[in-house]
């Protein structure tokens, strides 16, 4: 049953021309909505694409509507979905049925216990890696921050999703196959009106790492539906819960929400992560306090599970990471009836884009906005805000089911990393987000590797 929150007076539906929208968003898309959405006031804003003119949707309580009160009228669906769905399908992606019978399996899978089991496995793969960079600290060698949280978070991903499945050569090319992915889509989603008979650029590159990805999936997917194994890992839940599914619908919807796990799992979290090193750099009082909480909780590590619950800090600066560089920075809709949104007439077929990026950088429900400050998510100061001014993993319905396990792996690689380094800053910023469908930011951002010799004592 839907429910509508109240009504906001709107005056005339503010609009941005194609001549100062698509040059802005072809730059740093994701700023360019916070933008769009800071001039409006947070007003619902229509923004011209030439024949595509969506609704750009960024107030909370316009958020609600679309995500919770009226969330079966706005679907995942429409030209912005295409480019996505040509890589993860229509599985956790989907709507109706597709989304149902995958959230249905999956969710047994991101339980409080499951999460515990994949944590340990976790944990030891980001150790391994983490001992394999005293090299790089002993010789000076300085790495870069987000090929470096792309190889921990791939390793940590493939590892709970296939287990030794999947050889080391091919992990590596799973990894650049997705970092391909994501780099070329940009082209098909600001301009999603073009046909798919006209080749743009990107479009070549995109398809190719599609196959390579399938390549890499499927024998797997194959194999173990034929000899299903009695592991944990998730590719043996999957066809284990899809058993008396028919062969080819099975494999699809494996492979779909295997995919979509991944890019949730791994191309997320390590772009995301990736942002904080500068952040770090840049506030050593935050810095500082982490340490500290690491020092006394981990010790001279490596993280495991266990200490998860205690790093509380870290868990706040966590959430404000994810309030400034959301993964998910775009989150269209299409409105599948007429219907009034907040005074706004919203056609059938119309396009609504929701991001969290630009509401996260309200002024009306964030002070400062634009300040890295991780008390805003002290227990004492949670109950300030709206509720649909935080939604970096979506919201209502589609809520991402793998937030938790996000919180998990995110603060095993952080408290792992600094029990044993403290990275510094090479190269200097300021840092913009690259033209592309994930956060990922313009500029190689270097750390150096300096080795913190602590006494492993009570703390492990």
């Amino acid at each position: 049953m839907s429910t509508h929150v109240a009504a906001r007076p709107v005056q005339r539906v503010k609009s941005v021309p194609i001549h100062r929208a698509l040059p802005r968003l072809a730059r740093e898309p994701a700023h360019a909505l916070a933008e769009f959405a800071r001039e409006a006031d947070g007003e619902i804003v229509r923004l011209g694409l030439g024949p595509f003119r969506p609704y750009l949707v960024s107030h909370p309580d316009h958020v609600q509507q679309v995500l919770r009160g009226d969330w079966t009228n706005y679907r995942r669906e429409g030209m912005f979905w295409r480019p996505l769905q040509r890589l993860l399908g229509t599985g956790l992606l989907g709507e109706d049925e597709s989304w149902e019978a995958s959230r249905k399996v999956l969710q047994p899978l991101f339980t409080a216990r499951y999460i515990a089991a994949l944590g340990e496995v976790a944990a030891k793969t980001i150790a391994a890696r983490i001992e394999e960079l005293d090299e790089y600290a002993q010789v000076g060698r300085s790495i870069d921050a987000a090929d470096e949280m792309k190889t921990i978070f791939n390793r940590v991903t493939v590892q709970m999703l296939f287990g030794d499945r999947i050889t080391h050569e091919e992990v590596g090319r799973l990894a650049t196959a997705f970092d391909t992915a994501f780099a070329s889509i940009n082209f098909r989603l600001l301009m999603p009106f073009m046909p798919y008979s006209i080749r743009i650029p990107g479009d070549r590159a995109f398809m190719k790492a599609v196959k390579t990805v399938d390549e890499a999936v499927l024998p797997v997917i194959r194999k173990e539906r034929v000899n299903p194994g009695d592991g944990f890992e998730i590719v043996s839940e999957l066809c284990r819960a899809r058993r008396h599914d028919g062969a080819e619908a099975g494999e699809k919807q494996i492979r779909d929400d295997l995919v979509s796990i991944y890019v949730a799992a791994a191309e997320s979290s390590a772009t995301t992560l990736t942002w904080l090193w500068p952040l770090l750099d840049a506030h050593p009082e935050v810095a500082a306090r982490l340490h500290d909480e690491i020092g006394r909780v981990v010790g001279a590590g490596p993280a495991v599970p266990a200490h998860v619950p205690k790093l509380r800090y870290t868990r706040m600066i966590l959430q404000e990471l994810l309030r400034l560089y959301p993964p998910g920075w775009v989150a269209p809709r299409m409105a599948t009836k007429p219907v009034e949104l907040d005074g706004v007439r919203v056609k059938a077929g119309t396009q609504v884009l929701l991001s969290p990026y630009a509401t996260h950088r309200l002024e009306e429900f964030w002070d400062r906005p634009l300040e890295f400050d991780p008390e805003r998510f002290a227990p004492e100061n949670q109950e300030r805000r709206h509720r649909y001014a935080y939604f970096p993993f979506g919201a209502g319905p589609h809520q991402c089911m793998g937030r938790h396990l996000f919180y998990l792996l995110a603060s095993l690689m952080v408290a792992t990393v600094l029990s044993r380094f403290r990275p510094s800053l090479r190269t200097p910023g300021p840092f913009t987000q690259a033209p592309a469908a994930s956060l990922r930011p313009q500029q190689k951002i270097e750390l150096d590797l300096v080795r913190v010799e602590r006494v492993r004592g009570d703390a492990r």
